[in-house]
């Protein structure tokens, strides 16, 4: 079984260097690197190719493209095409991998046959602070139980669902699809990565908190989930816009 690994950035010079050192550091290797950058102004592609030589000691492709994008999601399709492993991970410029990430999941994919797995993570505050959010499947499905950025999917999978490019939670709405088409889902209790609270999905002006509130709940309805769900999002939505 081979993995892929995708990093999209844009503009990232300040945090890209220890993603990718956390993938470099992986105690199994990933078959290959892409890095999806949306035309950078500043050092990122040259932090980005200053591994080149790292990965292919390591036996891992470095692959860097830098084009123009229509955003976060659609950078990550694009990754998504250019992959050629079984399973595919994706990891921010923001945040970064335990050093176990690739080996436990692909270990997991191995023993389970599952279609996707996601696992514990580590959410680093502001304030210096930070705290584990676990990964869990229950008969409630909440997006609170599940990690984006601990997520590894089947090549299979994506070739039947790929992110919408709607808005900020398209991720969350893949999740969603490929748990109602009835995917096998596996839950490692495990910290596999660590997110850095304040990036582009954490960073709610007081006026966002409502326009994210009906985006989220859209996503529950169109996903089948009952009304009552409106509750779970306006919680989700005011918890993150306090501990950003």
């Amino acid at each position: 079984m081979l993995t892929t690994i995708i990093t999209v950035c844009f503009n990232s010079e300040k945090t890209i260097r220890r993603t990718m050192e956390s993938v470099l550091g992986q105690t199994l290797m990933p078959y290959e690197y892409i890095i999806i950058d949306g035309l950078s102004t500043d050092r990122t592609l040259e932090i980005a190719e200053s591994f080149k030589k790292s990965f292919n000691e390591k036996g891992t492709e470095l692959r860097i493209f830098s084009e123009k994008d229509e955003g976060i999601y659609d950078a990550m399709n694009k990754g998504i095409d250019k992959a050629r492993g079984d399973i595919i991970g994706i990891i921010n410029s923001d945040d970064y991998y335990e050093s176990e990430a690739v080996e436990v999941m692909q270990d997991t994919f191995e023993k389970t046959g599952c279609d996707l797995a996601f696992a514990n993570i580590r959410m680093h505050m502001t304030n210096g602070r930070s705290f584990v959010k676990k990964a869990r499947l229950r008969k409630y499905t909440t997006s609170r139980d599940w990690n984006h950025p601990t997520q590894f999917v089947s090549s299979k999978v994506y070739e039947k669902i790929r992110f919408r490019c709607r808005d900020i939670s398209d991720d969350m709405d893949l999740y969603f699809r490929v748990k109602k088409a009835g995917y096998k889902i596996a839950v490692v209790d495990k910290v596999l990565a660590d997110f850095t609270m304040g990036g582009v999905s954490n960073r709610i002006p007081a006026r966002e908190i409502i326009p994210r509130i009906k985006r989220r709940y859209r996503i529950y309805r169109e996903n089948g989930f009952s009304r009552f769900y409106i509750f779970e999002c306006v919680a989700f939505e005011l918890i993150k816009f306090v501990l950003a």
